[in-house]
């Protein structure tokens, strides 16, 4: 099997996800993306895996995932709601957000001092599709904002995490980002646009954001995923956690302990959205690719 292959959801990776979901007892997207993070640990340079490699890593990830969603189960939606049904919640509980971004969300982290937005089902109160909102910090993307479309990095913030239930209903993503568009609006004149970056590498489309009328204006060159003890980290986690990313650094203090990627990772696509008025369209020739 190829990774290429693995992020169809209709390829047999797809279907070993869904066995395993359902013999754990967990969310069968929630593990897609899981396993999607960490089979590039095992693949080789071509991308190749065999069956085995990948059979182990959704075992793996779904044994994970099932210990953490334990640890969530007052916020593990139990109903199933029409889209219409389901209430906006701005200023979102921080607690709460942070509890489900840092045992569900597959960075398994929540970004500090954002502001959270959740839709919620009408009757128990628990989220089904929720993301927060943070300044942007990645200053290369907003460099380029700012040289390209007149808007300076101030002005920006940061759809930085997304996370939506099995049970939610169609379009709740898009509708939501549409709900956090509107209220930004209103309570945040300062902000001019908002942006968030999607990995394809995990079966992430950016077709949510598109049915929201945002536009993919830019890419950025994909890095290695980095590994600690099998487990994916962040190049911010990694900063928090040994104060460098530096590969050498790192593998040198931690050895065995400290992987990275070896496979070609596809480009991260960076999507935009103006908090007033039309998100102009970017032809794909005009669309920059960045370093990091």
């Amino acid at each position: 099997m190829s990774l290429d292959d693995c992020r169809d959801p209709s390829s047999e990776f797809g279907r070993l996800v869904k066995e395993a979901a359902r013999r754990r007892g967990v969310e069968p997207r929630a593990l897609a993306v899981r396993a999607l993070l960490h089979l590039p640990r095992v693949a080789g340079f071509g991308g190749r895996l065999t069956r085995r490699q990948v059979g182990a890593e959704i075992a793996r990830s779904a044994d994970e995932l099932l210990s953490d969603q334990a640890k969530v189960e007052r916020l593990v939606p139990a109903g199933v709601f029409e889209l219409q049904d389901l209430r906006f919640v701005a200023d979102y509980s921080g607690a709460d957000a942070e509890a489900v971004f840092t045992h569900l969300h597959y960075l398994r982290n929540a970004r500090p001092g954002a502001l959270n937005y959740a839709l919620v089902d009408p009757v128990y109160g628990q989220p089904i599709s929720l993301c927060s909102v943070s300044p942007l910090e990645w200053r290369r993307v907003g460099r380029q904002i700012a040289t390209q479309f007149k808007v300076p990095m101030a002005g920006v913030w940061d759809i930085s995490r997304v996370y939506s239930f099995d049970v939610a209903p169609p379009n709740a993503i898009s509708y939501l980002l549409a709900r956090v568009r509107s209220d930004m609006r209103r309570r945040r004149s300062d902000v001019q646009l908002l942006t968030t970056a999607v990995d394809p590498n995990l079966g992430f489309t950016g077709s949510s954001y598109l049915a929201a009328n945002w536009q993919r204006w830019m890419t950025i060159k994909a890095r290695p995923y980095m590994y600690y003890r099998n487990r994916y980290v962040s190049p911010r986690q990694l900063r928090a956690q040994f104060d460098t990313t530096n590969v050498a650094e790192l593998g040198a203090m931690h050895g065995g302990e400290f992987q990275q990627s070896r496979a070609r990772l596809l480009d991260s696509m960076i999507f935009c959205c103006r908090v007033t008025g039309t998100t102009e369209f970017v032809p794909p020739e005009l669309q920059r690719r960045l370093h990091r």
